[in-house]
């Protein structure tokens, strides 16, 4: 057995005849494909052409995959089309090479082949994946502003077809394995103990390669085309405007012009990229991709000891925040006054095991996990416990005196509060220094932020610990200083404010929410209000309106539905009536006016400005992915801070100036306007 090694690749000839080229990127815990990794794969291919071997199989040296992907931070170093069209054409050419090559090459994949990584798999003839919950093959390129450069998007059309290809890259969602192996996306499913044999198995006697049915082929060929590219432009146009997210529609540009067939397909997709890399969309998608690994990175090991939580509240929060921790792997206790206040909630974590969990021993196990604790048995096991009753500051000191004196000593003592600051909540603690705020948002399963609230008294180690828990329940955490609303709901209530008070002047409701999610919103704010209660959206915005000393802003329409009990979907009516949980809503003519746009989302980045001034969150770039991961802003601008920069904060207080002078002065620009720069700096 002979070795050549590289910086990251290691080539290995055994004496059967088999050659391996094993990818292990030194001080990284995954695989990345950087342009010296390429250079080094390309490199290696001229020696193994040099002498043939019988086979040769690319595995992976990491624990936790195959590839995860292309080094994305060479794709930000870009500032020019020639430059992007280089790094791509490149690629291109080395896994050209390694498709040509004469012998059987087969990809043995464990874990996730994402990106560059299926991209380098679909380059061999043939494709194993380990058969565990963990195999992911996915082309998410797409969420990230650009599509697959590396021949990605020729391979998978010939490999599949085009409907199953183009619902992979359109999508951006990984395929599991039993329905990766059923679209011929890998050739065999094997344990992992077998990934070896598998692959000198299929050298041994090699099949013919994979190729989609007729149905399918049938669609690549010319007068087919333009039909079936209309009927994917119509899936597209109803989730991705082309102005806001261009990547889909040059996906299926690519496809209709080239059928994925020849060097101008590959030519093509090169220069696709190139024009994609260098647009605002992938440039803000990008830097939305690195907020989230800055968040993903916060905790460490702190939390790592915790295995009980309990929860005090058995409501849509309370109880989803209970069974989102039960599923993440913790013991959990759920208390309420009766139990017919809990059993809603554990039915509810019934359909949610039943949804998340495949195997039916797991999906057990967790429903074990989470029981039903009216006498609060579990408060003083509990290593966490999330207080998430009504939002009322009497009664949730009158918890907190029951409770304290029965947690254990170092046991976190977290407030899942939407509105109400820590201050006066941790007024009669005996330790106020434990006590933290865990905001969820709702829905818990769906939403990924959770906001860490800390006030002076909050002892730093708290803070770090309750990171650690909301990391272990695979939410984005972000540290707000303790403040009114802090950061994601005192943004939104002016917002959503604002959207009332332009109905109470007369404009449609669907006109307001159509100019938000024209914007890029994921919802207009009136549905938004809905979705979140009436009520709960009046009770947040006095406590915060009374916490700021600003005037409470008086919504005839809103207190009259309050009165009628119609508070939204929960109640099947609020502002719109709600069917299956949608919300109807009237046809709409006409155009919004002029100004609605700016009112809504210039009061909400205002509001972000006076946050970051204020120090709620440490910096612009939490400040943007508190409101992105929170609320939903558009993430294809980047965040609200990079969206006024983008805009220039000079135009921006400009407008705001004149709509003060226009609608009042609410829209007055907050001071901290002058501390923010356009070139990235806060």
């Amino acid at each position: 057995m002979t070795d050549t090694t590289a910086a990251s690749w290691t080539l290995t000839r055994e004496p059967d005849g088999i050659a391996w080229l094993t990818l292990d990127k030194p001080n990284t815990s995954a695989n990345v494909l950087s342009a010296p990794v390429l250079t080094e794969l390309d490199a290696l291919l001229t020696e193994v052409s040099r002498q043939p071997p019988k086979g040769l199989v690319l595995i992976s040296g990491k624990k936790s995959g195959f590839i995860a992907g292309a080094d994305i931070r060479e794709f930000t170093q870009l500032t020019d089309e020639n430059q992007g069209y280089g790094l791509i054409r490149r690629g291109q050419q080395v896994f050209d090479r390694l498709e040509a090559l004469p012998f059987p090459t087969v990809a043995a994949i464990h874990g996730f082949a994402l990106g560059g990584g299926l991209e380098t798999a679909l380059a061999c003839r043939y494709r194993i994946g380990v058969d565990d919950d963990k195999l992911s093959l996915g082309l998410p390129e797409v969420q990230l502003g650009l599509h697959p450069g590396f021949g990605g998007t020729v391979r998978t059309v010939r490999l599949i077809g085009v409907r199953p290809a183009m619902e992979m890259m359109l999508a951006g969602k990984p395929v599991r394995g039993e329905k990766a192996l059923r679209l011929g996306l890998i050739d065999r499913l094997v344990p992992a103990e077998k990934l070896r044999e598998a692959a000198r198995e299929l050298i041994a006697n090699p099949p013919p390669p994979h190729r989609p049915p007729f149905s399918e082929r049938i669609l690549s060929y010319g007068p087919l085309r333009p039909l079936v590219k209309n009927a994917l432009l119509a899936q597209v146009v109803k989730r991705a405007p082309k102005a806001h997210y261009p990547a889909p529609y040059a996906i299926i540009d690519l496809w209709a012009r080239y059928g994925a067939h020849g060097a101008v397909a590959y030519e093509g997709e090169a220069r696709s990229m190139a024009h994609l890399f260098l647009t605002e969309t992938a440039r803000n998608l990008i830097r939305v991709f690195f907020l989230t690994d800055r968040l993903k990175a916060q905790g460490g090991k702190a939390g790592k000891d915790l295995k009980h939580v309990h929860v005090v509240g058995a409501g849509v929060m309370g109880g989803d925040i209970a069974a989102w921790s039960a599923l993440r792997g913790f013991t959990v206790t759920l208390q309420d006054r009766e139990l017919k206040f809990i059993e809603p909630a554990l039915k509810r974590a019934a359909e949610l095991f039943e949804k998340r969990i495949r195997d039916p021993q797991e999906r057990e196990a967790a429903s074990g996990r989470l029981r039903a604790d009216v006498a609060g048995a579990g408060v003083p096991e509990a290593d966490v416990l999330i207080e998430a009753i009504f939002e009322n500051l009497e009664a949730k000191q009158a918890l907190y005196a029951q409770v304290e004196p029965q947690l254990k000593p170092g046991a976190l003592l977290a407030t899942n509060t939407s509105s109400i600051m820590l201050e006066p909540l941790a007024a009669r603690l005996a330790n106020p220094s434990r006590l933290v705020g865990l905001h969820f948002f709702n829905p818990v399963p769906q939403m990924p932020l959770v906001e860490v609230v800390h006030a002076q008294s909050t002892d730093p180690q708290a803070v770090q610990t309750a990171t650690g828990f909301a990391r272990r329940l695979d939410k984005l955490p972000v540290a707000c200083r303790s403040a009114p609303g802090f950061m994601v709901n005192r943004v939104l209530v002016p917002y959503m404010y604002e959207a009332m008070l332009a109905a109470q002047e007369g404009v449609p409701l669907p006109l307001i929410d159509r100019a938000a999610v024209e914007f890029g919103m994921p919802m207009g704010p009136i549905e938004l209000i809905d979705v979140v209660g009436l009520d709960v959206a009046q009770h947040v915005g006095e406590i915060i309106a009374q916490q700021l000393n600003r005037p409470v802003t008086q919504i005839t329409r809103l207190s009259e539905l309050i009165a009628a009990g119609k508070l939204g979907r929960k109640s099947g009516e609020g502002f719109y009536r709600w069917e299956d949980g949608k919300a109807v809503k009237p046809p709409a003519a006409g155009g919004a006016p002029a100004d609605l746009t700016d009112r809504l989302i210039l009061t909400l980045v205002n509001e972000c400005v006076a946050c970051l001034r204020e120090g709620v969150v440490a910096d612009a770039d939490l400040a943007d992915a508190a409101v992105i991961f929170g609320t939903g802003f558009a993430p294809f601008r980047g965040g609200p801070l990079t969206y006024a920069r983008s805009r220039g904060p000079a135009s921006c207080v400009t407008r705001l100036t004149e709509l003060a002078g226009r609608y009042g002065e609410r829209f007055r620009p907050d001071p901290g306007w002058s501390a923010l720069h356009g070139d990235g700096k806060a």
